[in-house]
C-alpha cells in the first residue's frame, strides 16, 4: 500500500478516498500486512475526523464530553461491507464457474476410470466413491464451502442481502445470485445415487434462512405500510409483491421454492391482514371500487376462509339495499302503501338485483352475453359451428362451458352435442394424467418431466394427424413409452394416433445466464432440443433429425429466428444464439404458420360443405315422410324453412339433392 504522509481534514470525500485504500488492503491482502506508519497514518486520519469541530454538517447529538462527529463515516464503511460482502460473492461465483469447467473437462479425461474402477467400487457398496465430477463437487462442499457456512452462514447471508436490496428497489446482478443459489442445488448429493437430485444444501443453507427472511421482511412491511396508506392502496401492494416473488422463482430459484415460498406470502401478506380486509370490503362496495373489489376478491381467494366472510358481508348488503329500496318507496311509516303501483315494487327490486349483479359478473357473464347476441344475427350458423369447434379444440378454456350452454338454447341440443363431448374427453383427460402421475411415482421416481395428456375421441375432434413423420426427441422418449403402455394396460383394443401438430411443450433455458422459460409447439421443441448438442446445425440436418418436412421446418426456423433464438447469417445454416434476451421470462413462440392457418380454413370450409349436403338430403327425407305428398316449389320452400336456422341453402344445391324436372314428389318407404 502507498501511503503518504496524512492527517485528515474535516472533508468526509476527501477523509474516505484516503481510508479506502487502506480498509481494502485490509480485508484483501492481509498477507502483505501494513507497515506501523501505513497503519498510525490511518488511525491519525479517523481520529482527527471524528473530532473535528469544524464541520459543515452537525455534529451526532452527543452533548457531553468530546464534541465527536462520526455518522457519515460510520455509513461509509457501512456502505463498504455491503460492497464487500457482493465482492465475496463475485469472487465465488466466478470460481464457481471455473472450477465445474474444469472439473467437467477432467470428467471426460478421466473417463476410463469412471466406466470401470469406479463404477466397479460403487458395485462394491463404497457409495462414498463418485464419478470424478460429483467427487469435485463433494470436495468443494467439504473444503470451502461448509468452511464458509460454519462462519455465521456467511455465504447465504450475502445472498439474502442482495435480495432484500432487491425488494427494496435497487438493481442486483441477478444472474449472479442464480450461480450462486444454483451451486447449493449442485451440492447436495445423493450418496445411493449421486446422477438424481438432492435438494438438501439447498434447502437446509438457503431455502429456510429466505423463507425466514422472507416473513420477517413482509410482516414488518405489511405492517408498516397499512399503518400508512388506505387499504386499496395496500391491496396493490400485495398483488405486485405476490408477482415479484412468482417472478424472483423464475428468475434465479430452485422451482420447488415456489409452493413454500407462495404460501409463506400468502400468510404474511393476506392471512394475517384478512380481517382488515373484511371491515373495509362495505366500504368499496358502497363507493363501486370495481378494481378494488377484483383485487380483494383475488387475493382472499388464496387463502381457505378468505371468501366466507365476504359472501356473508355481500348478502347483508343485497338485503339491506333491498329494504332501502322498498322503504324509500312506502315512506316513513307506510304512509304511501295504499296508493303505491305494485309493480313499482317488483321495479325497484329489479333495479337492485341489476346494480349488485353487475358488481359480481361485471366482466365475466357479460362478455358472453354480448357474443350471443351477435351469434343471432349470424346466417351461416354451421360455418360458426366448425370453426368454434375447431378452435375450442386448441382453446379449451375455462368459462367456455357457459358459452356452450347458450349455444344449446339458441340452438338445441344436436348443434352443441359435439362440442359438450369435447368438455367430456378434457375431464376425462384429467383424471387420466392424474392416475398416470400416480402411478409413475410409485413405480419410477426419475421423471423429471411435468407431463400432461389428453385422450382425444375422433368422432368429437377435427384434428387430423401431421402427414409427415415425427423423430420423438430423446429428452421425452422414455415418459412417451411409460404413458404408451400405461395405456394399453387400461384400454387394450385401443390404437393412440398422437397429434404431434397440435402438442405444446415448456422449455427451461440452462445455457443462459438468465433463466428463460419458452413456450413452444412440439416442432419446435424438436428443433431447440437438437442444439443440446451441437451449437449449429444445418437445414438438412435438422431435417433429418426430425423428419419434418422442408417446407414447415422453414417455417419453424423463421420463427425461431425472428424470436432470436436462433442466428440464421449463412443460408440454410442455424446456430444458437449465446446473447439471447428477454424483457419476459416466460417467452411464447408457439405462433401459428402460414401453411397450418390456410389448410385449417381450407379443411373447415371443405367439412361444412360435406356436412351441408347430408344435412339438406335428411331434411328432405323427413319433410316427405310426414307429408307423403308435396309440390316441386313447396318442397323447396319447406327446406329452406328447416334448414334456414343453421345456414342459408342454397336453391341450387336443393334442387341437385331432389329431380328438378318434376312438379310433384311422392314419398316411397
Amino acid at each position: 500500500m502507498r501511503c503518504d504522509k496524512y492527517f485528515g481534514t474535516n472533508d468526509l470525500d476527501e477523509t474516505w478516498t484516503y481510508l479506502n485504500e487502506g480498509v481494502d488492503h485490509i480485508m484483501n491482502r492481509q498477507e502483505s500486512g501494513l507497515s506501523f506508519t501505513e497503519y498510525t497514518g490511518l488511525y491519525t486520519a479517523v481520529y482527527n475526523y471524528c473530532t473535528s469541530t469544524k464541520m459543515h454538517n452537525k455534529a451526532d447529538g452527543n452533548k457531553s464530553g468530546a464534541n465527536l462527529v462520526g455518522a457519515d463515516l460510520y455509513s461509509k464503511l457501512n456502505a463498504y461491507f455491503v460492497t464487500h460482502f457482493k465482492d465475496i460473492i463475485e469472487i465465488l461465483a466466478s470460481q464457481w464457474d471455473r472450477y465445474t469447467t474444469g472439473a467437467n473437462y477432467l470428467n471426460r479425461l478421466f473417463a476410463y476410470l469412471n466406466r470401470y474402477w469406479v463404477k466397479r467400487e460403487r458395485d462394491e457398496g463404497k457409495k462414498t466413491v463418485y464419478q470424478v465430477y460429483t467427487l469435485s463437487l463433494a470436495q468443494w462442499k467439504s473444503h470451502l464451502f461448509l468452511r464458509i457456512q460454519e462462519d455465521n452462514t456467511k455465504l447465504a447471508s450475502a445472498v439474502l442481502r442482495l435480495i432484500t436490496q432487491q425488494r427494496n428497489g435497487d438493481v442486483i446482478d441477478q444472474g449472479l445470485v442464480k450461480k450462486v443459489v444454483d451451486s447449493f442445488v449442485s451440492l447436495g448429493l445423493d450418496n445411493a445415487d449421486p446422477n438424481k437430485e438432492c435438494l438438501d444444501v439447498y434447502k437446509e443453507h438457503f431455502e429456510t434462512p429466505f423463507l425466514q427472511a422472507t416473513e420477517q421482511y413482509y410482516k414488518k412491511e405489511s405492517e408498516s405500510f397499512l399503518a400508512e396508506n388506505s387499504v386499496s392502496d395496500y391491496l396493490k401492494k400485495a398483488e405486485d409483491r405476490l408477482r415479484e416473488e412468482e417472478d424472483r422463482v423464475e428468475r434465479y430459484m430452485h422451482t420447488k421454492t415456489r409452493k413454500d415460498l407462495i404460501s409463506k406470502c400468502e400468510h404474511v401478506l393476506i392471512r394475517e391482514h384478512a380481517e382488515t380486509m373484511w371491515e373495509n370490503f362495505q366500504k368499496l362496495l358502497d363507493f363501486d371500487q370495481d378494481q378494488d373489489l377484483q383485487r380483494m376478491y383475488a387475493l382472499l381467494s388464496r387463502i381457505p376462509e378468505g371468501l366466507e366472510p365476504l359472501r356473508k358481508r355481500f348478502e347483508g348488503h343485497v338485503k339491506q339495499a333491498g329494504l332501502s329500496a322498498i322503504l324509500k318507496l312506502v315512506g316513513e311509516g307506510g304512509a304511501n302503501v295504499d296508493a303505491l303501483d305494485p309493480k313499482a315494487y317488483v321495479d325497484a327490486l329489479l333495479e337492485v338485483h341489476k346494480k349488485n349483479s353487475e358488481t359480481v359478473a361485471r366482466s365475466f357473464k357479460g362478455a358472453l352475453n354480448r357474443v350471443m347476441v351477435l351469434f343471432k344475427y349470424l346466417e351461416d350458423k354451421d360455418v360458426f359451428q366448425t370453426f368454434y369447434t375447431t378452435k375450442l379444440s386448441k382453446r379449451l378454456i375455462h368459462g367456455e362451458a357457459s358459452m356452450i350452454s347458450k349455444l344449446k338454447e339458441a340452438c338445441g341440443f344436436e348443434y352443441t352435442n359435439k362440442l359438450q363431448r369435447m368438455f367430456t374427453d378434457m375431464s376425462l383427460s384429467k383424471d387420466l394424467t392424474d392416475s398416470f402421475k400416480d402411478r409413475m411415482s410409485q413405480t419410477h421416481d426419475d421423471m423429471d418431466i411435468t407431463f400432461s395428456i389428453m385422450v382425444l375421441g375422433t368422432n368429437f375432434w377435427p384434428l387430423n394427424p401431421p402427414p409427415h413423420d415425427y423423430v420423438i426427441p430423446t429428452e421425452i422418449a422414455q415418459t412417451y413409452d411409460r404413458f404408451q403402455k400405461y395405456y394399453q394396460t387400461k384400454h387394450s383394443g385401443r390404437k393412440l394416433t398422437w397429434l404431434w401438430n397440435y402438442s405444446k411443450n415448456e422449455l427451461r433455458t440452462n445455457y443462459l445466464n438468465q433463466k428463460y422459460i419458452l413456450m413452444t409447439s412440439s416442432y419446435q421443441m424438436a428443433v431447440l432440443l437438437q442444439y443440446n448438442r451441437s451449437d449449429t446445425l444445418s437445414l438438412d440436418e435438422l431435417v433429418a433429425a426430425t423428419s419434418i418436412t422442408k417446407d414447415i421446418l422453414t417455417q419453424v426456423l423463421a420463427l425461431l429466428v425472428k424470436a432470436k433464438i436462433l442466428i440464421n447469417e449463412e443460408k440454410d445454416q442455424y446456430d444458437l444464439n449465446p446473447g439471447f434476451k428477454s424483457k419476459k421470462i416466460r417467452v411464447n413462440l408457439n405462433l401459428p404458420i402460414k401453411a397450418e392457418v390456410k389448410a385449417e380454413s381450407s379443411d373447415v370450409l371443405k367439412a361444412v360443405d360435406e356436412d351441408r349436403k347430408y344435412v339438406i338430403q335428411a331434411t328432405i327425407v323427413r319433410i316427405m315422410k310426414a307429408r307423403k305428398t308435396m309440390k316441386n316449389q313447396g318442397l323447396i320452400q319447406e327446406v329452406i324453412s328447416q334448414i334456414s336456422q343453421r345456414f342459408a341453402p342454397k336453391i341450387p344445391d336443393i334442387k341437385k339433392r331432389v329431380d328438378g324436372s318434376k312438379d310433384t314428389f311422392a314419398y316411397v318407404a
